[in-house]
């Protein structure tokens, strides 16, 4: 089976822990195809993004057991990729600073600095 680049990301993770890193870091959390890898996963963020990656990092998460009953069931595995871009490029996703608490006028007056390493 061919993935695209727009199959590869799924979407961002948007917990607490990821947006400590982004504030943090500047690394940018996506749950990804469970079947992509490091490669493909920085083809599509360099792709679709226009930027430069200069790490990603893989977590494969097992599905959950749950119990319905007497019957058990198994939850689907997921995985996700911790992308790092290199120094100067920045990725602009819609709602990013809404989310941490941040007015986006505001952030680019103040030139807060989320950009990678």
């Amino acid at each position: 089976m061919e993935l695209s680049v727009y199959d590869i990301i799924k979407r961002r993770v948007m917990t607490t822990k990821s947006l400590d890193i982004f504030k943090k870091e500047g690394k940018i959390t996506f749950e990804v195809h469970i079947k992509s890898n490091k490669i493909m996963i920085k083809q599509a963020v360099e792709k679709i993004w226009n930027v430069k990656v200069d790490n990603v990092r893989v977590i494969s998460i097992p599905g959950k057991t749950k119990s319905f009953g007497r019957r058990p069931f198994v939850g689907s595995d997921r995985k996700k990729a911790i992308v790092s871009l290199k120094k100067g490029y920045t990725i602009d996703l819609p709602g990013h600073f809404e989310t941490m608490g941040i007015n986006p006028a505001a952030a680019k007056e103040k030139e807060i600095p989320l950009e990678g390493k």
